[in-house]
């Protein structure tokens, strides 16, 4: 069958070059007779797809020398506990901004291990949108602070990275990160889990300042420990070898597309055309606040669930597939990470027409 249009948020899709590329190598690769998934993490091929792969995200995003660019497993979640494990290190204190599902799953992971303040929230209206942060509400004290810049269920996302001063500012990017350009200095850590923008499930990319590692305490374990993954160059043991491959032939893909500044305009663009259609439309809405709206996922819903189940149906014999929101939500969602084409958003609005239409 043809491919579909797959507006998962994650796993997402994977740019179609970048497929057919790994497809072409997957037996042999580079002429050793193996399979990337074969080679061990020691030898020389291994060991040039992990330097072209740390070189190339450093290249994309502008990464400063000062900051270390670490290849790790257990996703997002396991970073909730590992950035308490590592940064509390001082007072003990964390501030953090509660914009949603995943907000909520880190400050109730690290109040395991500190003392930590909501400094800000946007649950009273059903995180449908982005609070304000001021210098003034952060604590001069807290070891750290901590946002989701982009928030995968609710569709909202930081238009502006807040100014956290001398405290360092840390960022749950799994699902915004290079769809756009950022300045990495502001922060002091970034993590993302790989399956929206980076590869397949199962690689967490970190990229965290010198000087915020090799602090934590004797009990950590040796594999929650960033200095571990910093000194062994993400080889302490055998990491996601095939993911970090799949990752290098996305910052590849994305190198040749002309870079972040490309890709964001891209991604606006296609934000652009599904908004600008919500607006119009007389079935679908968004629930989001307008200058809080993702450009990477679009949460909209119909005037009943009986309509929204029928337009997730109608939609997968249409080739859209998963469309359906998330189940603590509901409505739609699409998700529209990089490598999402211009021409899948067209052809998710056309069919939102018809569907309107076909439903007055």
């Amino acid at each position: 069958m043809e491919r579909v249009y797959n507006f998962s948020a994650g796993p997402s899709m994977l740019p179609l070059p970048v497929l057919e590329k790994a497809q072409k190598e997957l037996v042999n690769y580079a002429g050793s007779g193996m399979s990337v998934m074969e080679l061990s993490h020691r030898s020389g091929l291994f060991t040039d797809i992990i330097t072209k792969a740390e070189q190339l995200l450093r290249e994309l995003m502008n990464i400063p020398e000062n900051y270390k660019v670490l290849f790790i497993q257990g996703g997002a979640s396991q970073q909730f506990a590992m950035i308490p494990m590592n940064l509390l290190r001082n007072s003990g204190k964390a501030d953090y901004v509660n914009t949603g599902s995943w907000s909520k799953k880190a400050i109730k992971e690290a109040k395991k291990y500190g003392e930590v303040r909501v400094i800000a929230s946007s649950e009273d209206e059903n995180f449908s949108y982005i609070p304000a942060i001021d210098a003034s509400m952060i604590d001069p004290e807290a070891d750290y602070v901590h946002i989701t810049t982009n928030n995968t269920i609710e569709g909202t996302a930081f238009s502006e990275i807040p100014d956290t001063g001398n405290v360092p500012l840390v960022a749950d990017m799994s699902s915004n990160i290079l769809s756009e350009e950022i300045d990495v200095s502001k922060f002091g850590l970034i993590y993302a889990g790989a399956q929206k923008n980076i590869g397949p499930a199962g690689l967490t990319v970190v990229i965290i300042r010198d000087d915020l590692i090799g602090f934590v305490k004797e009990e950590v374990p040796t594999m929650l420990d960033y200095k571990t993954h910093s000194e062994s160059g993400s080889l302490y043991n055998t990491p996601p070898t095939y993911g970090i491959y799949m990752a290098k032939l996305v910052f590849e893909w994305l190198t040749e597309l002309g870079g972040l500044k490309v890709m964001e305009q891209i991604n606006r663009e296609k934000a652009e055309i599904l908004y600008s259609f919500l607006e119009e439309s007389d079935m679908f809405d968004s629930p989001v606040k307008k200058d809080s709206r993702s450009i990477m996922n679009i949460p909209f819903v119909s005037p009943s669930a009986e309509l929204d189940a029928a337009f997730v149906k109608e939609a997968k014999t249409a080739g859209l597939e998963t469309l359906k929101g998330h189940r603590s939500v509901g409505g739609m969602r699409a998700s529209i990470y990089n490598a999402m084409p211009v021409e899948g958003v067209q052809a998710l609005v056309d069919f939102m027409k018809k569907f309107e239409n076909k439903h007055k």
